[in-house]
């Protein structure tokens, strides 16, 4: 990924901030999100806010987006003091989110997404329409066709419509959560140009993101959140690596390639053949005892279908699928709450846990027969249990009695992943498990699923290719519900055909 060329004016004295946030504070109950923060968010460049998981970067995002009130402090546009009540009015005054979920029409075109909601006159001139988002998408190298479904576009298209609708606003600062976490390679540096277009047009751009290389290759300067508070402002041409970066970040050496070692496989634990129905197209795979298989696609290719069949919430339509040695029918019939299946969900606020509930309410959520004896509950075991569990994951703030919408995403899913792992599978289903953590956090799970492996198959479904790489012994590439490929991670020459067979093109 090619570095963009560095340039020196930070805070130069002539430009003003397009953004000054000025001593923001923002608590939720007990727990201090963000302290006295102060940044300025320049025309023309593109800062990276970098942090661990529960930092503080969605908090502090969230209040200049509208969705959060500072608590003190306030927030500057062009000078002038705002008090957003709203998204609405952030995006009145020029600053927009591109959140990871895209909140599109799927049944309307291209055009009419962008424009949904609009004064003027499009909606009764297709022509008009097409014509002005036309010239919005070649202006900021975002090409689309203005006429197409939105349904039938692939993640990374459906990206640029949503930033396209913040440009055909006016948006003078556009904020970006984790932007390539749904993309293929190819749409990553489509993206990367596109913001680089966007910021030599004088826009000034947020990147949230915790891939060190991406943020090297993009950003002009850095910002470090760490508990709360800016812990450091610097220029991106003055960072050596990203390990260099890393230890910035966290303030210790990260280690951010790991060691696999070979390991003896055992019995099959999942065995799919010619797996059909909505999504999927023919899928069969196979996992045993002892490896790790990485499912690998863009988002939407049919892997959750794959999932929710494996974890019992699909029945199969057309194929088997034979768990630890049983069928899917006789398998979901009875099964152990430990020793067998467990699942650690992409959707970790919806699915995997309960908001509202303090975390030995979660951790009881999936683990309530082995805290109960007759008709009576264990609690205070549990409560023991789930201390255990936040102080071997570094689950922070560190307190069990929150409700788990109090966490970071980072955090819960680091949670999430140890109560899993406490039902001691012999079958592991991991969707997106470091999506949204930190270098730090990501290390650790990357260890515990490695050394998990010895007594279980993992099946990794992940859209980040080196986590693919790094982890997986072997790795199936999906798309629109068929399998493109499946190889060993050292077949040198098939990992580096991966992009392409995850763009839809075969071996």
């Amino acid at each position: 990924m090619a570095g963009r060329e560095s340039r020196t004016d930070i805070g130069a004295a002539d430009v003003l901030p397009e953004v000054r946030l000025v001593g923001v504070t923002k608590r939720f109950g007990a727990v201090l999100a963000n302290d006295s923060i102060s940044l300025s968010i320049m025309p023309g460049r593109i800062m990276a806010l970098l942090g661990e998981n529960g930092a503080g970067k969605s908090t502090l995002m969230a209040m200049l987006a509208g969705c959060f009130k500072p608590d003190s402090g306030h927030i500057e546009v062009e000078g002038r003091r705002v008090d957003f009540a709203s998204p609405r009015e952030a995006i009145a005054a020029g600053i927009g989110m591109v959140y990871q979920h895209f909140m599109l029409v799927e049944n309307m075109t291209v055009a009419e997404n962008v424009l949904l909601g609009q004064e003027g006159g499009f909606l009764l001139d297709p022509a008009a329409m097409h014509a002005a988002v036309t010239e919005l998408s070649e202006r900021f190298a975002l090409p689309i066709d203005p006429g197409a479904r939105v349904g039938d576009l692939s993640m990374g298209e459906r990206q640029r419509v949503e930033i396209l609708k913040l440009l055909h606003r006016q948006s003078r600062v556009l904020i970006f959560d984790e932007p390539t976490a749904v993309l293929t390679p190819v749409e990553a540096e489509a993206l990367f140009a596109a913001l680089r277009a966007m910021s030599a047009q004088g826009k000034a751009i947020v990147f949230i993101s915790h891939k060190l290389e991406e943020v090297l290759a993009l950003a002009d300067e850095i910002a470090i959140l760490r508990r709360g508070r800016i812990e450091g402002e610097f220029l991106a041409a003055d960072v050596q690596s990203p390990a260099d970066l890393a230890r910035r970040m966290v303030g210790r050496d990260v280690v951010l390639e790991i060691g696999r070692e070979p390991m003896e496989t055992g019995e099959v634990v999942l065995d799919v053949r010619h797996l059909g129905g909505p999504g999927l197209d023919d899928v069969s795979l196979s996992l045993r005892r002892g490896e790790i298989l990485a499912m690998v696609g863009v988002a939407g290719n049919g892997q959750q279908q794959l999932v929710e069949t494996v974890c019992g919430l699909s029945r199969p339509r057309t194929g088997e699928v034979e768990l630890l040695g049983r069928s899917w029918d006789d398998f979901f019939h009875c099964r152990d709450w430990q020793g067998a299946l467990a699942w650690v969900p992409e959707d970790r606020t919806g699915l995997a846990t309960c908001g509202s509930l303090d975390l030995t309410d979660n951790l009881l959520l999936t683990t309530r027969q082995g805290f109960s004896k007759g008709m009576w509950l264990r609690r205070a075991r549990a409560r023991e249990v789930a201390r255990e569990i936040v102080r071997t994951h570094n689950v922070q703030p560190g307190r069990i009695d929150l409700p788990a919408w109090q966490l970071s995403g980072g955090n819960l899913q680091k949670f999430v992943l140890g109560r899993e792992l406490l039902r001691r599978p012999r079958l592991l289903v991991a969707e997106q498990p470091t999506q949204g953590l930190d270098i730090s956090a990501t290390e650790a799970v990357w260890r515990r699923l490695l050394t998990a492996r010895a007594d279980m198959g993992v099946l990794l479904v992940t859209g980040d290719l080196t986590e693919a790489l790094q982890l997986a012994d072997r790795v199936a590439v999906m798309f629109r519900g068929r399998i493109m490929g499946q190889f060993p991670t050292g077949d040198a020459a098939r990992v580096e055909r991966i992009g392409a067979l995850m763009a839809g093109l075969s071996e």
